[in-house]
């Protein structure tokens, strides 16, 4: 399938983190997920795009 959005499983990590007072950390995946978001080159089917789950998400880790 590799449709899933995985923004709000990251971003609830983001909240773990934060929780844990890793806030360096914390900002660093928020800043990456809405910077890939922001793009647009890579954005799932619900955000209007065609990129899988695993692309998505490649491009999130490239820019970390």
């Amino acid at each position: 399938m590799n449709l899933a959005n995985p923004t709000a499983l990251l971003l609830s990590a983001v909240s773990m983190l934060r929780h844990l007072n890793l806030h360096d950390k914390a900002d660093r995946i928020q800043d990456v997920v809405l910077k890939t978001i922001a793009e647009g080159k890579y954005r799932t089917g619900d955000l209007g795009g065609k990129s899988t789950t695993t692309e998505f998400t490649n491009a999130i880790c490239d820019h970390i």
